[in-house]
């Protein structure tokens, strides 16, 4: 059984409260694409994340949101599995 992009999201959520950070979800109106939430940390850090189910990859409009945030200096990560704590250490924040 696939794991759903939903499962996911709610997955994240639940693991950075646990870390004492808040997920905050995105929505900009106007703006197609942008990552599904701001995750606060509380070393100071935030990360943004674009949830997918396992397997999926990130549309055109939401890889070109990506590369603005990263063109100024942000980490964006793209979360399609339920192993928060391995991605985010990848990325050199802990939870």
């Amino acid at each position: 059984m696939k794991i759903r992009e939903d499962v996911i999201e709610k997955h994240l959520v639940n693991e950075v409260k646990k870390a004492g950070g808040i997920a905050y979800k995105f929505v900009s109106p106007g703006r197609r694409g942008v990552p599904d939430r701001i995750v606060v940390l509380p070393n100071g850090r935030a990360v943004f994340v674009e949830c997918k189910a396992p397997g999926e990859k990130p549309r055109s409009d939401q890889l070109r949101e990506h590369e603005r945030l990263k063109a100024l200096g942000q980490t964006v990560i793209v979360l399609d599995n339920k192993n928060v704590g391995e991605i985010f250490l990848y990325y050199g924040f802990s939870i």
